[in-house]
């Protein structure tokens, strides 16, 4: 490996362990849900709610955008680069024994890109950019991607690098769903 690669490795771990580091029991209760992903099952109904509500039928082609995003997102991220890279997960690795804070136990042993990163970038990618003129505080649910995302390293799951990168694949990852939406979807739902 490369002394440059080494370094930022080395960074992240350190940049981790401090976030990691900043815990509490009122904040492990908090964050405990906050990374559970059914915790989130009501705002997705809320999302496609307000869908229906500004965009009628072409709703359905808004909603099967945001599915189709998350699934790529997820596949490339679970199914490409965490076998491919096998970094550890913060709480597997063996240099870290001790000093990592667990809230929600540990998961698969890989974890570079967070899927949870990418997944919640690419739902948020898709529904901001789709619905933002139409629909008030659409910017609320960037917040919520980056929230969610960082939720995963409070309780012990991801490096920073893990979530910076998923969240690139999942912005991407809408940015291209999204343009798929414009050339095939939205033909057939015109009015």
């Amino acid at each position: 490996m490369s002394e440059s690669i080494t370094s930022l490795i080395q960074h992240d771990q350190q940049l981790f362990l401090w976030l990691n580091g900043m815990h509490s029991p009122w904040a492990d209760q908090l964050m405990y849900w906050v990374t559970y992903k059914y915790t989130w099952i009501p705002l997705y109904i809320l999302l496609i709610s307000l869908t229906i509500k500004a965009e009628g039928k072409k709703s359905i082609a808004i909603v099967v955008t945001v599915i189709v995003a998350v699934v790529i997102a997820d596949k490339i991220t679970s199914g490409i680069m965490k076998p491919y890279f096998a970094r550890f997960r913060p709480c597997h690795e063996p240099l870290l024994a001790g000093l990592v804070h667990e809230v929600a136990g540990c998961g698969g042993q890989f974890g570079f890109a967070s899927s949870h990163a990418s997944t919640s970038f690419a739902l948020a990618t898709v529904w901001f950019s789709l619905l933002y003129r139409k629909v008030n505080f659409m910017w609320l649910v960037l917040l919520w991607a980056c929230f969610y995302s960082y939720s995963r390293v409070y309780v012990g799951v991801h490096y920073p690098g893990d979530i910076f990168v998923g969240a690139l694949v999942g912005v991407v990852t809408g940015l291209g769903s999204i343009r798929l939406y414009y050339i095939f979807l939205e033909k057939y739902y015109r009015n």
